[in-house]
């Protein structure tokens, strides 16, 4: 009984474990709204299937990259000391 390796020992054999691990129970939804049970290698519960912007109509594809880009915050005006009387705050001064 010779136990050398060679191709047609690799090709017979297999590793004593399983093949991708550890596999955990989850959701994936699809773009329809269809969902299937399968098996993740990460802990998920759901995975949402990314949607296609081109399938919209145009409305809604404007709203949804509207959500997603909100607009810049518009600028204040800055405060000025003019109005105020600088001798009622003359005591939190420290000297």
């Amino acid at each position: 009984a010779c136990s050398r390796s060679n191709s047609n020992r690799a090709a017979v054999g297999h590793l004593q474990r399983q093949r991708y691990g550890r596999l955990y129970p989850m959701l994936l939804v699809s773009t329809d709204g269809s969902t299937v049970r399968m098996r993740y290698g990460e802990p998920k519960r759901i995975l949402m299937m990314p949607l296609d912007s081109n399938t919209l109509p145009e409305a809604e594809r404007k709203a949804r990259l509207r959500r997603q880009f909100p607009s810049k915050p518009k600028a204040k005006e800055e405060e000025t000391f003019e109005g105020i009387d600088l001798d009622t705050y003359k005591k939190f001064w420290k000297k």
